[in-house]
C-alpha cells in the first residue's frame, strides 16, 4: 500500500489547542464578562439595598425595638398608621409640603431656564452657574445658615426688612408661618437642579418649530403654549416626579429649623419615623411607616407618569 493510498483514508484534523482544552462559547463568554461587571454593584446593592429593605419588611410586622425579643403583631402597625392622629397629621403636613414645594419649585425653575436660555442674555454662562451653586450646597448647611438668616435678633433678613418698615418676627415660632419658611428654604435650594434639567429639555427643542411659528405670527407667549411646554412634556413629566419625591422625603431643612415645631405644624412622614425608630425605639411600627410612605411614593409616580404619558400622545398625534 502506497504513502498516498494512506493519505487518502485518513481524514485531514486541524490541530487541537495547547493545553488539549476546547475554546469557549462566544456568547457563554460575553455573559461571563457582563456577569464580572455586574457582580460587583450587584453585590453592594444586595447588601446595602436589598437586604435592609427585606429587614424592615419583616420588622414592619412585628414590634422591635432593637432590644429583647419580638413579637410578631401583623398588619396592627399598618392600621396605627390610618388611625393615629398624629399620624395622620404628619400625612397632612407632608401633603402641604408637596402642594407648596412642587409647583413653586417647578415654576421658579422653568422660568429661570427660560431666561438663561435666552441668545439676548449676556453672560449667560455665568448665571446659568450662580443658580446651580445653591444646589451643591448640604441641605442641612443650607439650613443652619438660613437659620441665621430669619433669626429675629440678628438675622440679616429681619433687619434688611425692618429697613423698609416691614417687621416678620419670629417665622419659624409662628405655626402659620413656618412650613411657608421650610418650604422657601427648600426651594432655594433645589431649583437651580430643576432649571439644569428645563435647560436641557429647551436645548432639544428643534429650532425650526419656533421660526414657522414666527411665520405664522406667533408672540412670544403663543410660541411658548404652543411650542415649547407641550415640547417639554416629558421633561415636565420628570421633573416633577423627582420633586414630588424629594418633598415627600422633606427632612433635612425641616430638622435644623423647626424640629417638626411649632406645635407639629412642621412634623413631616419622615421626621415621625425619625421620632418613631430613633427615638421613641418603636423600629416596628417606623418600618410599616417607611413602607406606607414607599407605596404612596410608586403609586404617585405610576399616576404622573401614565397622565403625561397620555398628554405627550395627544400632543404628538
Amino acid at each position: 500500500m502506497t504513502t498516498s493510498s494512506l493519505q487518502r483514508r485518513r481524514p485531514w484534523r486541524p490541530p487541537g489547542q495547547l493545553g488539549g482544552r476546547r475554546p469557549l462559547n462566544d456568547g457563554f463568554r460575553r455573559r461571563a464578562v457582563v456577569v464580572g461587571f455586574l457582580a460587583p454593584a450587584l453585590i453592594i446593592l444586595t447588601a446595602f439595598v436589598g437586604w435592609p429593605m427585606l429587614s424592615a419588611l419583616r420588622l414592619s410586622f412585628t414590634d422591635a425595638s432593637g432590644f429583647g425579643q419580638e413579637t410578631w403583631v401583623g398588619l396592627e402597625n399598618y392600621a396605627r398608621v390610618f388611625t393615629d392622629s398624629s399620624i395622620l397629621q404628619a400625612i397632612g403636613n407632608t401633603a402641604l409640603y408637596a402642594v407648596l414645594f412642587t409647583p413653586v419649585a417647578l415654576i421658579a425653575a422653568l422660568v429661570l431656564a427660560l431666561a438663561v436660555n435666552s441668545p439676548q442674555l449676556p453672560f449667560r454662562g455665568f448665571f446659568r452657574t450662580t443658580l446651580f451653586l445653591p444646589f451643591i450646597v448640604s441641605l442641612a448647611v443650607a439650613a443652619f445658615a438660613w437659620s441665621y438668616l430669619l433669626d429675629p435678633q440678628i438675622g440679616l433678613l429681619n433687619y434688611w426688612l425692618q429697613a423698609v418698615g416691614i417687621r416678620i418676627g419670629n417665622v419659624l415660632e409662628d405655626p402659620a408661618l413656618a412650613m411657608p419658611t421650610v418650604v422657601l428654604v427648600a426651594v432655594w435650594k433645589s431649583f437651580g437642579f430643576y432649571m439644569v434639567i428645563f435647560l436641557a429639555g429647551l436645548q432639544d427643542i428643534p429650532k425650526s418649530l419656533y421660526e414657522a411659528a414666527s411665520l405664522d405670527g406667533a408672540n412670544g407667549w403663543r410660541r411658548f403654549t404652543n411650542v415649547t411646554f407641550p415640547m417639554l412634556s416629558n421633561t415636565m413629566a420628570f421633573v416633577v416626579v423627582i420633586a414630588l419625591i424629594a418633598a415627600l422625603q422633606a427632612f433635612d431643612q425641616i430638622y435644623v429649623l423647626t424640629g417638626g415645631g411649632p406645635y407639629r405644624s412642621t412634623q413631616t412622614i419622615v421626621m415621625e419615623i425619625y421620632q418613631s425608630g430613633f427615638k421613641d425605639l418603636e423600629l416596628g411600627f417606623a418600618s410599616a411607616l417607611s413602607y406606607v410612605l414607599l407605596v404612596a411614593t410608586l403609586l404617585l409616580s405610576l399616576v404622573q407618569f401614565l397622565f403625561f404619558g397620555r398628554r405627550g400622545e395627544d400632543t404628538s398625534s
